[in-house]
């Protein structure tokens, strides 16, 4: 799976959870005594990649997110967009399957949350199934993707025309 053997992650060598998913938060969870390409390096290394393959990868993640002329800024060195950047570079730099990305744009202006918007759509496009939880209805209907409403923990709206208003 995703380069590692399935025997090594039956033995629990590999946790399987950490390399099939990756996570984006909304107050970004970055480490700040680590650099932007430290950040990223870290979350393989928890999975037991080898350097070789953390000095190939994270270069490539940090170029898809427009991160790449700034791998040796610290995060209080960023903007909030940059910031929110990095936190979206740690959750794919391990080739998951699915992102779940909590209220991604929930700290940022309209524009930049339009731009992350666009970048978590375009990792989509290249096959990583993205499950985006917001409160921001304007984004919702502008990505007119599977709209899926909960109230009080209960599907009350599944569509894929990215409609997020339900009838009681």
């Amino acid at each position: 799976v995703n380069g590692y053997s399935l025997e090594r992650i039956r033995k629990r060598e590999i946790p399987y959870m950490r390399r099939t998913v990756g996570v984006v938060f909304q107050d970004f969870r970055l480490i700040d005594n680590k650099t932007v390409y430290e950040n990223v390096a870290f979350v393989m290394r928890a999975i037991g990649a080898r350097e070789r393959e953390i000095r190939e990868r994270v270069p490539y993640v940090l170029n898809l997110v427009g991160l790449d002329t700034k791998s040796r800024r610290h995060p209080g060195e960023l903007s909030g967009g940059e910031q929110q950047r990095l936190a979206i570079a740690r959750a794919l730099v391990n080739n998951p399957s699915t992102i779940i990305a909590d209220e991604p744009t929930g700290n940022l202006d309209p524009a930049m949350s339009v731009e992350i918007m666009e970048l978590l759509q375009e990792i989509n496009n290249l096959g990583t199934t993205m499950l985006v939880v917001t409160h921001a209805q304007n984004l919702v209907e502008q990505f007119a993707n599977r709209t899926i409403v909960l109230n009080d923990g209960v599907i009350v709206s599944d569509g894929m025309d990215g409609y997020y208003s339900y009838e009681n």
